[in-house]
Formats: C-alpha cells, structure tokens, sequence
C-alpha cells in the first residue's frame, strides 16, 4: 500500500509540475488554476485527467530546457505580410527585363575593354 500512495503522490507532483508550467494556451477545458486545484483536490483523477484531456500534446522538433525561453512562446507563426501586387503589363516586364541584360551586357563589354587596356599597357 505505502508503494501506491508514493506512487500517486509522485504522479501529483508531476502534474502539477506540467500543469503549472504549461502556457495558457496549451490548457484546455479548464483554466490552469483549476487544473491545478483539481489536482491537489483529487490527487490520482486529477493528474490522469490533467494527462489526458488538460493538456495539449504537441510534438517537438528539439527537446527544450525548462529556461528556455522559446518554452514561452506562441506556436503560432506569424502571417507572413501581404506581397506587393506588380501593377506592370507582361510586356512591361518583358521590357524591363530585355533592359536589364542589355545593360549587364554593356557593363560585360566595358569590363573586357578594360581588361585589354589593362594588358596592353
């Protein structure tokens, strides 16, 4: 008997563990705070409870220390923003872009020209 009342008594405190540093928004049903009152209230329901249905299991990439401080941040990623929509017409780019390797043309031909001068003199 004394083994399964330290074996319930560690089961509490590891929920109680998780339950307290688990962030708000991986809680669900019920606020932390009465998750945690629950689990003291009712020792062995409570913390099967809190490992069943309190907590949100997510799986992690890398395993994190309890100072972390990516432990506290939101899983949600930031919408990344709106591209700028190009107002230019097919040609218009098309255009823009015959001018582009035109130019890296001419500053190739500059280059050559100066690495002849270079070598000539």
């Amino acid at each position: 008997m004394p083994i399964l009342a330290l074996l319930t008594l560690a089961l509490m405190v590891f929920a109680l563990i998780d339950a307290i540093t688990r962030r708000d928004d991986q809680v669900k049903h019920l606020p932390k705070f009465a998750w945690v009152f629950f689990i003291v209230l009712l020792p062995l329901i409570g913390s099967i409870l809190w490992f069943t249905i309190g907590r949100e299991w997510e799986q992690r990439r890398e395993p994190m220390s309890f100072g972390d401080p990516r432990r506290w941040q939101r899983d949600t990623e930031p919408a990344p923003a709106p591209r700028a929509h190009d107002r230019r017409t097919t040609e218009q780019q098309i255009a823009d872009l015959e001018r582009e390797m035109y130019l890296a043309d001419l500053e190739e031909q500059v280059r050559r020209r100066r690495a002849e001068g270079d070598a000539q003199a």
